[in-house]
């Protein structure tokens, strides 16, 4: 029996299916080459917002299909829609043969086991999650680069009105120190030439450890002395988090990008406080200044949450200002949709969810102008670039030997691009031996939207 993977929504959740493989691996179990050619489907998936769930649902029902017409023998549905609507979901999905929720990953090769051998119907899903994961095969990775996902920590302590995470994923719990060194030993050693760290509040890590603080600059600082050329990212933080300690241990870092991406969600303290985020009132007033000041060079992500119950046109426009002075290097944004089980869901006056996507474009436009200006102001700048996967124009001659070996051109990230969500650098004049995870020096030449295009310079040029 092989077991192909198909893992929706965040780098988060990405991290789950590669627990889970590595679970099938050590129990003899073997990994198929894709979803199609496996004999049984496992789909990871996503129920943080109705998109999610739609795309998770449209997941399901294909590989429903496809089991129907002979082309797998059995259907797993883990992660968290399993967990969040574990009583429905075998009404809504009775040709699905399993579910599995977020605290049972150790669970996948006996819930596989028993699907092969024709059970149907099984639900592997407990309460409200508490367990911490520790994958028997840390260099295990699913990213199809030289880059890989640390994730620090399960859960969220944040009471956030609109969002259902902590009632998916349960109260934040932190993996020890000792564990995360390892795994980023190990993933080092794999090849990886770049470590994101993630969890639902990065900021946070070690905080059910040390009595509240942080223990996130004193796990930087363990990470900055492995040994190698690589970089050390940090995703999801929360902006009241971000300590002086913090920041001083970014500057002073080898391997810490200055990156950080930290969602706001809103400018306005009344919408803050009615999303239950009082407490970044202030940290989201001084951010970009207090941490590009800090961070040489800092580069910002944030993400935008606009179409809440009570936001007026006064509230959009505060946003759209705040959003236009801070200059945020990357921006998400999302049209709120009311989540079954969250405070805000009872919340009257909510826009309509056509007025909440036309206010959502609005800032879009608005961060697009940023963007834009920011692209100009870094053409002619060298920078590192971390190559990913060697491209070919199209509708380009192939070229022979002597003028790949300089004009080789590879898709590629500057430190200032995380991936999967930033955009990307084409990098032309690579070397012909160039490997996957080198590190090269390149001269910005331009942008388009949100990717970048840049040459290899000589070092010392």
């Amino acid at each position: 029996m092989t077991v192909g993977f198909i893992s929706l929504g965040c780098a988060k959740n990405l991290v789950d299916s590669q627990v889970m493989a590595s679970v099938l691996i050590e129990e003899k179990l073997q990994l198929a080459p894709a979803p199609e050619q496996a004999d049984i489907i496992l789909i990871n998936t996503c129920a943080f917002i109705e998109d999610a769930r739609s795309e998770a649902a449209e997941a399901i029902l294909q590989a429903c299909q496809h089991k129907a017409a002979g082309g797998c023998k059995a259907v797993i549905v883990a992660g968290c829609l399993a967990q969040r609507y574990r009583e429905r979901l075998r009404t809504t999905f009775p040709d699905v043969d399993a579910f599995l929720g977020v605290d049972e990953l150790d669970r996948v090769a006996e819930i596989v086991r028993q699907v092969a051998a024709g059970a149907h119907g099984v639900v592997a899903v407990e309460g409200l999650p508490k367990k911490l994961f520790k994958s028997a095969r840390p260099a295990l990775r699913f990213t199809g680069g030289p880059f890989a996902y640390l994730k620090v920590a399960e859960g969220c302590n944040h009471a956030c009105a609109f969002c259902a995470i902590p009632g998916i994923r349960g109260k934040y719990r932190s993996r020890s120190m000792d564990d995360l060194i390892q795994e980023a030993r190990a993933l080092l050693a794999s090849g990886v030439r770049e470590l994101n760290l993630i969890s639902q509040d990065t900021t946070s890590y070690g905080c059910d450890l040390s009595e509240g603080s942080s223990l996130l600059p004193a796990l930087l600082r363990e990470l900055d002395q492995l040994p190698g050329d690589f970089w050390i990212r940090l995703l999801y933080g929360y902006p009241s988090r971000v300590t002086d300690e913090l920041l001083k241990t970014m500057a002073e870092s080898r391997h810490v990008v200055p990156y950080l991406d930290l969602p706001i969600q809103h400018s306005h303290p009344d919408l803050l406080r009615a999303m239950r985020r009082a407490d970044s009132l202030q940290a989201v007033a001084e951010l970009p200044m207090r941490l590009r000041q800090a961070v040489p060079g800092l580069v910002l992500r944030t993400t935008c949450l606009v179409g809440f119950p009570g936001e007026t046109e006064s509230h959009v426009q505060h946003l759209l200002k705040y959003v236009a002075e801070a200059r945020f290097d990357h921006l998400g944004a999302f049209a709120y949709s009311p989540e079954e089980g969250t405070p805000a869901c009872d919340i009257p006056d909510a826009p309509s969810s056509q007025f909440a996507t036309s206010r959502r474009d609005r800032l879009l436009r608005v961060q697009q102008d940023v963007v834009a200006q920011r692209q100009s102001e870094l053409i002619g700048a060298h920078d590192i670039a971390l190559l990913m996967r060697p491209t070919h124009p199209r509708g380009k001659v192939q070229k022979s030997k002597q003028e790949k070996a300089a004009t080789g051109e590879w898709i590629a990230r500057l430190s200032r691009q995380a991936p999967e969500v930033d955009g990307i650098t084409r990098v032309t004049g690579v070397p012909a031996d160039a490997q996957p995870g080198a590190f090269v020096r390149v001269r910005i030449t331009g942008g388009h939207v949100y990717d970048l295009t840049a040459t290899v310079v000589a070092q010392g040029a």
